[in-house]
């Protein structure tokens, strides 16, 4: 079997997606994308199409060297979105050919269903104690909302008690062992976020999220001396070697590598290896679309420390179009007490509407995140 040609597309809400097709007639699907440079990503997968073409799509570990190791300049958000999306449709494909699910070529399950959590409150959070409650009345055990809206270095302790306000109403609203996972969304400092958690620890939550961005990951064990609340973070590093960093700087109880960010099954197979030999749980990161997630379902069967997994229905991102538009086996995706099946179709799991994709890509999409300032005009963290 040999690669025959890689097409890729921007799709809404703000996706990219790549096409892998083979002379067998098998083609396989990723989802390769950094929110907000699309475009940019898009390039550099059609860039790295001339080390593909011809290839043995089966040889995933080889050809995932060839991407990486090839080039004198590696790794970081492009470069490694690029990648991964290439390296989920070729496990795509690898299932097909073998008609399996691709967990069950990883070694098969541990796990027969796996935890999800929905996302409340938006960008800058707000009615999240009703949003919460209607999400446990629909079956789910955890959310997660973003904390806080721009925080500076040193700011006013009113902000916090709004965060604070916030909390209280949801736990308030559904009660004293439902999950609430909190975003610090690396919009907080390290001055103010060893404040804000320690105050967040009266409502046990389940973890808070980049309470500093990994840019100063040696932050992480001096806030995790100030609360006891697990500490999660990754969905901003992009290989293994940054993840062993990570686990050299310790602090953190949870990673979130992103499954079209960090190298794609291959790469985060092995960081949720890594993580687990560190006592450490694996929660992928996903506001992304189907690809994605089924991606990121695909590790979660076969990692002991999965614990979690994000998902975007109902994210606040996706507008104009959501993940179970560009699947034509909805039902697979239906979520049942908190939990979600593992995929059962061969390949990663999805059937892919691809009409709509080809529609989509027609008016591509050109999705920025916001742009936030203080006070002061100077920027803010988003």
């Amino acid at each position: 079997m040999k690669i025959t040609s890689i097409n890729t597309y921007l799709v809404r809400p703000r996706w990219c997606f790549v096409e892998i097709e083979t002379d067998e007639g098998i083609t396989g699907w990723g989802e390769a994308v950094i929110e907000g440079k699309a475009s940019t990503v898009k390039a550099c997968v059609e860039e790295m199409t001339e080390y593909l073409m011809g290839k043995d799509p089966g040889h995933i570990e080889d050809l995932w060297n060839l991407l990486y190791r090839g080039a004198f300049y590696r790794g970081g958000p492009i470069l490694m979105s690029a990648v991964s999306g290439i390296d989920q449709a070729l496990w795509d494909i690898k299932g097909k050919y073998y008609d399996t699910p691709v967990y069950e070529l990883m070694g098969g399950s541990c796990r027969d269903r796996m935890k999800v959590y929905s996302w409340v409150g938006g960008d800058r959070p707000s009615d999240v104690a009703n949003a919460a409650k209607e999400r446990k009345d629909s079956g789910f055990q955890a959310v997660k909302m973003n904390a806080t809206e721009e925080l500076q270095y040193i700011d006013s302790y009113d902000k916090i008690d709004a965060v604070l306000e916030r909390v209280a109403s949801i736990r308030e609203a559904v009660g004293k062992y439902f999950g609430i996972a909190i975003d610090f969304h690396g919009r907080v400092h390290r001055p103010m976020a060893k404040i804000l958690a320690k105050k967040l620890e009266e409502f046990d939550p389940m973890f808070i999220e980049e309470p500093v961005l990994c840019e100063n990951m040696e932050a992480f064990h001096e806030i995790a001396a100030c609360c006891n609340i697990p500490i999660a973070t990754g969905e901003r590093l992009f290989s293994k070697w940054d993840f062993k960093r990570l686990f050299a700087a310790g602090g953190v109880d949870i990673i979130q590598p992103d499954l079209s960010h960090a190298g794609g099954i291959t790469e985060v197979k092995k960081i949720a290896s890594m993580a687990e030999a560190h006592d450490i749980a694996l929660a992928p990161h996903c506001p992304l679309g189907p690809i994605a997630l089924c991606a990121c379902l695909q590790v979660d069967a076969t990692c002991h420390n999965a614990a979690i997994q994000e998902q975007s229905m109902g994210i606040h991102y996706n507008v104009g179009k959501s993940v179970l538009d560009y699947v034509r086996n909805p039902e697979d995706f239906t979520f049942e007490n908190g939990y979600v099946r593992l995929p059962r179709r061969p390949g990663l799991g999805f059937v892919i509407n691809k009409e709509l994709v080809l529609e989509e890509n027609n008016t591509p999409h050109h999705w920025k995140n916001p742009i936030w300032r203080h006070a002061d005009n100077s920027i803010a963290e988003w």
